[in-house]
This record gives C-alpha cells, structure tokens and sequence, in this order.
C-alpha cells in the first residue's frame, strides 16, 4: 500500500480534523471495547482516551490501522477486513489470527504476511 493509500485509509479513523487516530473509530471497526482495544495494542484503557496520551495511543494503533487497510485493499472491502483480523488463522501461526497476533506485539508479523500474499508468494 503506497503512503497516500494509508493516509486516505488512516484518515477514515480520524475524529474529524484530528492529527491522531481515534481508538473510539478503531474500536468501532473491529466490533470490540476500548476496553479489549487497550488490551489488543498494549496500552491502559485510559490511554486511549485521555488527551495527554493521544501520541501514544495513536503511535499503538498505527500498525493496526495499517493492517486494517492492507487486508480491506486486499479482501474488498473494511468488514471484511475486520472479520479477517479477527477470525481467520494465519498459515504458519498455528491457528493464530491477526488479533493474536497483534496481542502478543507481532503486528509487524502480520504486516510481512499481508505484503507476501500482496507480492505472490502465499497466494
């Protein structure tokens, strides 16, 4: 996905003209709590949503986020997506889904996956 890709993606977890992703939008996507959201990117639940920790949180949900529009680019469409981060195994993870593995800070293991079935290699 080139950068302007993610930004016009990224932009769509925005609150309006805010710098920072909203975990509230991030959350709303993927149909779970702030709550389990906190506890997916590694971050307390207050984090996300107080306005001294917009940084951190949005440095959290980046990869996240551009996981999301990676698999929405690829599956045709942001539900899709959604239900793919959230249900679907990943060959080689032993029954681990992206949610898994995002959990367990590996996001960027997911991202190497999502770009090797982009290029052909897992297709």
């Amino acid at each position: 996905m080139s950068a302007a890709g993610f930004d016009m993606t990224a932009s769509r977890y925005r609150d309006g003209d805010a710098p920072f992703l909203s975990a509230r939008r991030v959350a709303e996507r993927l149909g779970v709590t702030l709550t389990e959201l906190a506890g997916l990117i590694g971050v307390a639940r207050n984090t996300l949503t107080a306005k001294a920790g917009a940084r951190k949180a949005d440095a959290a949900l980046s990869p996240v986020v551009r996981i999301l529009a990676m698999a929405s680019e690829m599956a045709g469409g942001e539900d899709r997506a959604a239900i793919w981060f959230k249900h679907q195994p990943i060959p080689g993870w032993a029954g681990k889904t992206a949610y898994d593995l995002v959990r367990e800070k590996k996001a960027d293991k997911v991202l190497a996956y999502l770009e090797a079935v982009r290029s052909g290699i897992y297709a």
